[in-house]
């Protein structure tokens, strides 16, 4: 990266933790003293402290046939059982695990005991019907607590599930079920979202008729929530209710080897064949665990913990499900979005069930941002006692207002780097450890390395930059690509060999904590000179008039590529200027923050930008737009219609 493109790194405010918080802290700053002593005692601490093992494992890890792992894989355990009969056994069976709330504001309360024996009857089930150890579930569902409990019930029986986000086409779901060859398909008739219902069943079908028909689904479990219409398969499709009628309520799980698969993830946002990220069992939720804990500094008997994101993403596989189920907590499964019935919503939940903990990505807040911090100050907040951020680098302006607004200017932040690939948490501070800088991931959790290293895989000092690489094996790594070890290798160890690729772009600062600068493909090349989108992004947010930036590159033949930036305005400044004047204004104050280099070609207002359902924004689609092209696939966008309003304006 450029050496004169650091204002990220000119962020001087410090927040260190109060000695009260350190002093009740979980994670202690002796994990990274015990973790760089021995680095794989460490792991073997952590897996069985926090798990139970049906049958103990003798080793830790297995790197014979890297880049493939194999951590405690002579050992067996269930997912499910770690997540749900061993609290039952362990006397904490009347402790609440989900507070379900529907966006309509219906409301289901499952304890640990009516969670584990809903799980076994849903076992039962996917068993009645033919599924086995082994045999892959798709899951495409709305945010329900069935779809937690489906997913258990599958790792229960060693079956292996992909969830597929209910935002999906039906194209998208029909590559998934291909590409995994699914026995089952698990969908509701139709979920709430923004006051009506979605239907999803419909989806299912249209999926299941595509290519001819044919395909390896035997039976569709269909839920009853959304009430719609739906058409109905005889002999195919079952009500979910219906199939719980006649199984037994008991069922006993079973041990299975660590390295047993547990789900496959398919990333958003690819190409062509998707690409299925496979996950095992014990490295993965000794990590997921161990994380949780740590990171959010859970105290079980206590805190009542809400993840925003939803299950089709892999936040919603760890921090929803598997991280806090296995640690016993209490937690809040939310079915939908933040603004129905309005704009107060995520806030009037967390008063009413006295939310202490909350994990949610920086889109989210920058929105909240934008409608103003009067709407949360309508609320009782101050249950809230950790915050976190998942997605993508937070700017330092959307760190600040997130920390005073909803955290009451206490609450410490745990801003997190991982990825589906990894599986769990790599990068975050410690709340009751680390003083806290807006906008920096900070440092590798305990027992992962991670370094900066230029293109020949040499590492960097402090005050530089380059690629994040992962240096050594970790418990919830990536097992491979479904179905295709040539890619696995391909794409993340083809250019390091032995060292895990992210592909993204970071930064040490002079204290060498690391600033992550978003994806390596999000770095534009101008006259020469890599200029990082999320640099420019920040500066962008950090004026005043501005709640959400994004910025592409664009082809230009004079410079190669030129930045262009897309802008919504702060509800409170929108009429203080014109369009016109406020790009000028924007145009110049990125020259100022970082250079002249710097300094947008364009600065196009506009009123909303295309983001997937969960939060995240398509760069992708608005290069389309700077560069007038025909826009791409728009089918996983919360709003399709973001996109044409967007080209109506810039053309």
């Amino acid at each position: 990266m450029s050496n004169n493109i650091d204002n990220l790194l000119h962020e001087d405010r410090r927040f260190p933790p109060s000695a009260e918080f350190t002093a009740q802290a979980v994670g202690q700053a002796s994990l990274y003293a015990d973790s760089k002593k021995d680095r794989l005692g460490f792991w073997d601490k952590q897996a069985k402290e926090l798990l139970h093992w049906h049958k103990p494992y003798t080793r830790v890890l297995d790197w014979s046939d890297a880049p493939v792992a194999k951590w405690f894989d002579d050992g067996e355990l269930n997912v499910a059982y770690n997540c749900l009969d061993r609290h039952v056994l362990e006397g904490r069976g009347d402790r609440v695990a989900i507070y379900g709330e529907g966006e309509p504001g219906d409301q289901r309360v499952y304890t640990y005991s009516e969670l584990t024996a809903e799980v076994k009857r849903v076992a039962n089930v996917f068993l009645s019907l033919g599924v086995t150890a082994g045999d892959r579930i798709a899951i495409y569902m709305p945010m329900i607590p069935e779809a937690v409990i489906t997913m258990l019930a599958s790792a229960r029986i060693g079956a292996v599930h992909t969830v597929v986000f209910g935002g999906f086409s039906a194209d998208s779901l029909r590559s998934r079920i291909d590409d995994a060859e699914a026995k089952l398909v698990v969908t509701a008739d139709g979920g709430w979202r923004k006051g009506k219902v979605f239907p999803l069943k419909p989806t299912v079908d249209a999926a299941l008729e595509a290519n001819g028909g044919g395909s390896t689904v035997d039976h569709v479990l269909v839920v009853k929530r959304g009430e719609n219409d739906v058409a109905w398969t005889e002999g195919r499709d079952i009500w979910w209710d219906d199939a719980q009628a006649g199984v037994d309520a008991e069922h006993v799980a079973q041990g299975f080897p660590a390295e047993h698969p547990l789900f496959i993830l398919y990333t958003s946002g690819t190409t062509g064949k998707p690409k299925g990220i496979l996950h095992t069992t014990g490295g993965y939720l000794t990590q997921a665990a161990f994380t949780h804990k740590n990171i959010f500094d859970l105290h079980a008997d206590t805190d009542v913990y809400w993840c925003t994101a939803d299950v089709g993403w892999i936040t919603g596989h760890s921090y929803v499900v598997y991280g806090p189920l296995a640690n016993g907590a209490t937690q809040v499964v939310y079915e939908g979005t933040p603004d129905a019935p309005h704009p107060g919503r995520w806030w009037e939940i967390i008063e009413k069930y006295k939310v202490s903990i909350l994990y949610t990505a920086p889109t989210a807040i920058r929105s909240f941002m934008k409608l103003g911090r009067e709407i949360p100050a309508k609320f009782d907040l101050s249950s809230i006692r950790v915050l976190g951020s998942v997605g993508e680098p937070i700017n330092p302006e959307a760190w600040i207002w997130y920390h005073d607004i909803i955290g009451g200017g206490k609450a410490p932040i745990v801003d997190t780097w991982w990825q589906t690939e990894t599986g769990a948490i790599m990068i975050a501070a410690l709340p009751g450890v680390t003083t806290l800088k807006p906008g920096s991931a900070q440092v590798p959790i305990p027992g992962v390395v991670i370094d900066i290293v230029d293109d020949q895989g040499i590492p960097q000092d402090k005050n530089s930059g380059g690629l994040l690489v992962i240096s050594e094996p970790w418990p919830s790594m990536l097992r491979g690509i479904w179905g295709d070890p040539a890619r696995f290798q391909e794409t993340y160890w083809e250019k390091f060999g032995d060292k895990y690729f992210a592909g993204d772009g970071a930064r040490y600062d002079r204290d060498g904590d690391i600033w992550l600068l978003g994806r390596v493909d999000d770095v534009m090349n101008v006259s020469g000179h890599r200029l990082s989108t999320a640099e420019i992004e920040s500066a962008l947010v950090g004026n005043q008039i501005v709640a959400e930036a994004a910025v592409v590159g664009a082809a230009d033949e004079t410079t190669g590529q030129a930045v262009v930036a897309f802008v919504i305005l702060k509800k409170s400044h929108i009429d203080d200027q014109t369009p016109e004047e406020a790009s000028a204004i924007l145009r110049k104050h990125v020259a100022e923050q970082i250079g002249a280099i710097a300094r947008p070609s364009k600065v196009y207002i506009v009123e909303e930008l295309p983001k997937t359902r969960s939060g995240k924004i398509m760069r992708r689609l608005l290069q389309d737009v700077a560069e007038g092209r025909e826009i791409g696939d728009t089918t996983t966008l919360a709003d399709t219609g973001v996109v044409s309003i967007i080209s109506a304006q810039v053309h």
